[in-house]
Order: C-alpha cells, then sequence, then structure tokens
C-alpha cells in the first residue's frame, strides 16, 4: 500500500504545476515524453517558472518565438534546466525548436 502511495504521488508530482517548498515565486514545468507538463500553466507577474528535462536521452528548447525571439543556441539536455520570471501580464505561447510540436503556453496575470 505505501508503495502504492507514493506512486501515486510521484505521477501527480511528474505531471502537474509544482511550487517549490518555501518558494511562492517558483512553478515547475517538466519536460518528459517529448511534451511540456503542464502544457498550460498560469502564474502571476513577478514569479518564475523552471523547465526540467526529464527525458532519458532526448535534447529540447523553451523557444518564446512569438515574442520575436531568436531560438535559443543552448538545447535542454537530461536534467538541464532553464528558468524565466515573467515581469508583465499576458499570455506567452511558446515551443521546442527541435519539435516544433511540443507547444505550451504562459498566462501570466496581476
Amino acid at each position: 500500500m505505501k508503495n502504492r502511495l507514493l506512486s501515486i504521488a510521484l505521477t501527480l508530482f511528474l505531471t502537474s504545476t509544482a511550487v517549490f517548498a518555501g518558494d511562492e515565486t517558483a512553478a515547475l514545468v517538466t519536460i518528459k515524453d517529448f511534451k511540456f507538463v503542464p502544457q498550460h500553466i498560469a502564474v502571476k507577474t513577478g514569479q518564475t517558472i523552471t523547465w526540467e528535462n526529464r527525458e532519458k536521452r532526448q535534447y529540447h528548447s523553451v523557444w518564446f518565438e512569438a515574442l520575436g525571439e531568436e531560438e535559443p543556441a543552448d538545447y535542454l539536455f537530461p536534467e538541464d534546466t532553464y528558468a524565466r520570471t515573467f515581469d508583465k501580464s499576458g499570455t506567452f505561447p511558446y515551443r521546442c525548436g527541435p519539435h516544433p510540436e511540443m507547444t505550451g503556453t504562459v498566462t501570466v496575470t496581476e
């Protein structure tokens, strides 16, 4: 029973938005199975989102192309992270450069 509960808790952690312990200004998006999890995330202005690549062998990027940004030169390899703080409200779509079918959206509110 303990192992089953632990497995359920771990699954929920890996597939939901997580707030880092003691830091209400941070959120986590995992990259797993060629998906951003969660795909859509809402934060308040001033919050930081960290993307973490939890693939075993695949590299990815977090590219805010719609903002006119260049594709990141540094890819996220397994266990790499990328963090971004959102200082203004709005909806910000992003995608993985090498895998355009991988998309996500950040909604920032006051």
